[in-house]
């Protein structure tokens, strides 16, 4: 997100490039994965789904759900950590190259993709209903939401709010589908809020002037 009115009197600055990461797949999927399987995880992270999915239809081992309880907060850290750097535009345009050689262009895939649930224990934990069914629902109201104009975009709308942090090294937004507040700063250049904070004025400013690189 950059000023699409590079006129005199307007507020945004010319110079600066907001990038807005909604809802990150494989953040999506970690998320669902703890709620599915009722995965209860200590620590720093994030509350519940704002769509609270429907329990997987296996259940776990002992064995498994150790493991994955273990695991989980480890890749979440991962996982979330890659969501904040910026976009790699220039391993996405050698992906382009028709000649990359396989051993590379899987490299560069990983490079791009970044870390997932599905690296870890492989694709069939999302061959479920619930994920199904929750992914289905996820693209509805995406599909069906109203989409806000430009101008009263959560950016727009909290500029004064935005431009200081910017000043300060923002660069990336990671917005996740989770209820409630949640803020963190992810490294020297992006943050983390979850969707019900960036909707809300007060809670998004708050947020915003939080941001402290690191």
């Amino acid at each position: 997100m950059r000023s699409t009115h590079p006129v005199p009197g307007d507020p945004w600055p010319r110079d600066m490039v907001i990038s807005v990461e909604d809802r990150p797949h494989a953040a999506d999927e970690m998320l669902w994965v703890r709620e599915a399987y009722g995965l209860e995880i200590e620590g720093d992270v994030p509350p519940r789904l704002t769509d609270t999915p429907a329990p997987a239809g296996r259940e776990l081992t002992t064995a498994e759900h150790s493991r994955w309880v273990a695991v989980w907060p480890v890749l979440w850290g991962h996982v979330i950590e890659h969501a904040g750097r910026p976009t790699d535009h220039a391993a996405m345009e050698r992906l382009m190259d028709r000649d990359l050689p396989t051993d590379e262009r899987h490299s560069l895939l990983a490079q791009v993709t970044g870390p997932s649930w599905r690296d870890e224990f492989g694709d069939a934990v999302f061959d479920d209903p619930s994920y199904r069914a929750w992914q289905d629902r996820s693209f509805e109201a995406s599909r069906t939401g109203r989409h806000l104009p430009l101008d009263e975009q959560p950016e727009r709308r909290d500029l004064d709010a935005l431009v200081p942090a910017w000043r300060r090294g923002l660069e990336r937004i990671v917005v996740l589908a989770c209820r409630g507040t949640y803020v963190r700063t992810l490294g020297s250049r992006a943050l983390l809020v979850t969707t019900a904070v960036r909707e809300e004025s007060p809670a998004y400013r708050a947020a915003l002037a939080s941001f402290t690189p690191h």
